[in-house]
């Protein structure tokens, strides 16, 4: 396999950088200890920096938190 980048942790840096690379047709592989469903269904961000969640909304990637976030 070959990639031009390899990301170390399925957390959520880890997987919004392999995002970024991905829109900007940069291959990439996450290496994660730990299993898919583990990685999916466990919070792993106990904050999200103001400048985080901005660059979340830009790429589109924020939509679910603002469902759930309005009554």
């Amino acid at each position: 396999m070959r990639t031009q980048v390899a990301i170390i942790g399925g957390g959520p840096a880890g997987l919004l950088l392999s995002h970024i690379l991905d829109r900007n047709g940069i291959a990439s592989i996450v290496l994660e200890r730990q299993t898919r469903t583990y990685v999916l269904e466990r919070i792993r961000a106990g904050v999200l920096e103001a400048g985080t969640v901005r660059c979340c909304v830009k790429l589109g990637l924020a939509n679910a938190w603002i469902a759930k976030a309005r009554p």
